[in-house]
């Protein structure tokens, strides 16, 4: 049962993912932006990082974390390798770890399958020598549909330990989540929180008003008891805050399955099949 900011799930690595994270999607390195949400997160419980080298923003990640009074051991620090990257993979990874200040990583994900099977092969087997010289514990995707897995599954005999991908109320991937369910691999999602057009969903506001809660929070605490980690952005710190406030409500099951109704009215991912890293 997760009860607290600093609870956590195992993942098939073995290692055990806080169950809330900060995203930093679009946070800037400039202006100590990125620098001052990993604080602000880190005094309010985090433990759970992510960022991308897509992000540039890596460096202001570890000097956050070196500056704060975490221990480093303490935090589960996510990357992504870029689908640029996959043809020099292990160049990709030890530049991340470099911007970092770490000499490991907790996970890094292949952060779309990319277009060319051979190139995300060779990533993935990178990603899976890390792990064999103990530079990262967890081996994950990110925006993987469920026949990517499958051929890495086929071809490696490693499940990978989790999937990212775009989950909110408006989409919900339940076909993904019951995939990866089957499979022990846990759904982080990204965009939780309507990818950002949370006032354009009225239901929200109202059942949120049942709890005392803001609509964020009812939305984040739907993804928390469907079993989902879930890694919101922001780099305001009353938010940073607020998004971790989710342990003492428990949504209702009509509330849950209100919820449930909204799916499929909205994407905002790229086509997973076709999208080649060029926006």
């Amino acid at each position: 049962m997760i009860k607290s900011l600093s609870d956590g799930i195992e993942l098939l690595c073995g290692a055990r993912m806080p169950v809330v994270g900060l995203g930093l999607y679009k946070a800037s390195p400039e202006k100590d932006e990125t620098y001052n949400a990993v604080r602000w997160a880190l005094d309010a419980g985090y433990r759970h990082i992510d960022t991308a080298r897509f992000y540039r923003n890596e460096s202001e990640v570890g000097r956050a974390i070196k500056d704060s009074k975490v221990l480093r051991e303490e935090i589960f620090v996510t990357s992504k390798l870029w689908i640029t990257d996959y043809a020099s993979p292990l160049s990709a990874f030890k530049e991340s770890l470099k911007s970092l200040g770490s000499d490991y990583m907790d996970a890094c994900l292949l952060h779309w399958p990319g277009t060319d099977e051979g190139l995300r092969f060779k990533a993935w087997e990178a990603l899976l020598e890390m792990v064999r010289g103990k530079k990262l514990f967890c081996a994950g995707v990110s925006n993987f549909l469920n026949h990517h897995i499958n051929e890495l599954i086929g071809r490696f005999g490693v499940v990978p330990s989790m999937n990212q991908i775009e989950l909110h109320p408006w989409r919900q991937q339940r076909e993904s989540a019951a995939y990866c369910g089957g499979k022990g691999i846990q759904i982080v999602s990204w965009g939780p929180i309507f990818h950002g057009h949370l006032g354009e969903e009225p239901l929200m506001a109202e059942i949120a008003g049942h709890y005392g809660v803001s609509p964020a929070q009812a939305t984040l605490r739907w993804h928390l008891q469907k079993g989902f980690v879930i890694i919101p952005k922001s780099v305001h710190k009353e938010r940073i805050i607020q998004n971790a406030q989710l342990f003492d409500f428990e949504l209702s099951g009509e509330d849950m399955r209100a919820i449930d109704t909204l799916d499929g009215r909205r994407r905002f991912a790229s086509n997973e099949d076709f999208f080649n890293g060029v926006k």
